[in-house]
């Protein structure tokens, strides 16, 4: 019931939750990265189009867009799904939220207040991830962002 659950949620994000200013088209993609042991004794990581996902699994998320004008800044933004955990982003650029939305910083900055007290929050926390390229440094007709995730 619980894999379901995950792929439901996986499914919703390649579906919505992704929104780009000035962009034409937008696609998503989740993979999971699995590791492997060779017959002598390798690790060998691959990633593979996301079906059967498990606790504890690995996905990358990836986002590509394209149509907009060259040098338009373009701002991209993504709700983590509650099944997953974020971890890490592609991208240097990126701002995120831990409540839900409605406010922004950088990761090490950011604080949650809790029964227990402050915190720095953690990527755990996340909620939204969001990209904003002003300086063109995303300026072609398509770019791709991607972040890490662990299945909760």
């Amino acid at each position: 019931m619980r894999i379901g659950l995950v792929i439901g949620s996986l499914a919703c994000f390649a579906a919505s939750g992704v929104a780009a200013q000035s962009a034409s088209g937008i696609s998503r993609a989740v993979y999971v990265e699995r590791v492997a042991t060779t017959p002598g004794g390798e690790r060998v990581r691959t990633i593979e189009p996301a079906e059967n996902l498990r606790p504890g699994d690995k996905v990358v998320l990836m986002v590509e867009w394209h149509g907009w004008r060259s040098g338009d800044p373009v701002t991209v933004s993504s709700a983590i799904p509650r099944a997953l955990a974020f971890q890490r982003s592609s991208s240097d650029v990126l701002e995120v939220s831990i409540d839900g939305g409605r406010t922004w910083g950088r990761l090490g900055r950011m604080r949650i207040t809790d029964r227990d007290g402050s915190r720095l929050a953690s990527p755990e926390d996340v909620t939204h991830l969001r990209w904003r390229f002003n300086d063109g440094s995303a300026a072609s007709s398509a770019a791709r962002v991607t972040y890490s995730a662990i299945v909760r």
